[in-house]
């Protein structure tokens, strides 16, 4: 009984195989019409995965979320310089807050006297007029326009506080536009992983119709729907593997063009920035991806058609 089994088995798995390599040979005997076929789905799959990257590279470029909400504390006129360091201290231990910069007033004069080209009339004045400040930076799990506004609310009823900077719409800009990225990139991908399904399901269904006398004697002589829809499964597969392959290549391609002139700007500008590429994770999964999208494309078309066709006597 085992041994019978067994044998059933291996010869499902040997008959899986045999389609797969038939399948695969199918399509070399085609190399053109294949070849279309892998190119548009390569550059469907190419869209979504070329978009991902450029969201996580613009994160990467501009520091991530915990670089950009930052909002500065200025003191009131007179405030000594170890009042300021003792209420950053104090700010520190505050939750919601990740690092407290102090800048004193001579400091910020020096800052603005190299890079406002105004030090000749800077040095009229008999006093430095401006306060010491107190630049800070939220929590990366407290980095929402309510949050940080309510933290602006807090640090503006502490004594010695004269003015918070906080631009609350451009938190709110700043967080809806990585929101739009984001839901574009999804909305991307799943118009473009239906534009692979219909040009496989399409492909499928010519090869069906071209293979209609094959198919109606097939069922003459009893094969069952399944037994002739596994090969058209396997073209499917292999379509959906070929483009998943293609549009990894193309991605890296560009992304290898690109690196070179990206770190030339990054370097104009005092930055050692390198431009992201796909993780062998990612790859993996657009590989995946084509492989699902090449299958259940071939399978709905198949399934649809077969059903329809019926030997004629």
């Amino acid at each position: 009984m085992q041994s019978r089994l067994a044998s059933r088995f291996f010869g499902y798995l040997l008959r899986h195989l045999q389609n797969l390599l038939g399948a695969l040979g199918g399509l070399w005997r085609q190399p053109l019409a294949s070849l279309m076929t892998v190119s548009v789905i390569g550059i469907a799959l190419s869209m979504p995965a070329g978009l991902h990257l450029m969201v996580e590279n613009g994160r990467a470029l501009s520091g991530g979320w915990e670089s950009t909400l930052e909002w500065s504390v200025y003191l009131q006129p007179g405030v000594s310089e170890s009042r300021a360091e003792a209420l950053a201290e104090e700010l520190r231990r505050r939750p919601g807050i990740d690092q407290v910069t102090v800048i004193t007033a001579d400091q910020a004069l020096d800052e603005f006297r190299a890079g406002s080209g105004f030090s000749e009339a800077l040095e009229l004045l008999a006093n430095n007029p401006l306060p010491n400040v107190l630049v800070i930076q939220p929590s990366a799990s407290d980095e929402s326009a309510g949050q940080t506004t309510r933290l602006a609310d807090e640090l503006e009823r502490l004594g010695d506080v004269d003015l918070v900077q906080l631009d609350t719409a451009w938190v709110q800009r700043f967080h809806a536009i990585l929101d739009t990225a984001r839901r574009a990139v999804t909305l991307a991908s799943i118009v473009l992983a239906l534009g692979v399904l219909l040009i496989v399901g399409n492909t499928i269904r010519l090869d069906i119709l071209n293979r209609r006398q094959e198919i109606e004697v097939a069922k003459l002589v009893g094969a069952s729907d399944a037994f002739i829809r596994r090969p058209f499964l396997y073209h499917g597969l292999w379509y959906g593997i070929g483009g998943g392959i293609l549009a990894v290549a193309l991605v890296q391609l560009i992304g290898f063009l690109l690196k070179e002139p990206v770190s030339r700007v990054a370097g104009l500008y005092g930055s050692d920035y390198r431009l992201l590429s796909l993780a062998p994770g990612e790859a993996g999964l657009l590989l995946l991806a084509g492989a699902v999208l090449g299958w259940l494309g071939s399978w709905i078309a198949a399934s649809r058609h077969l059903r329809d066709m019926d030997p004629e006597f």
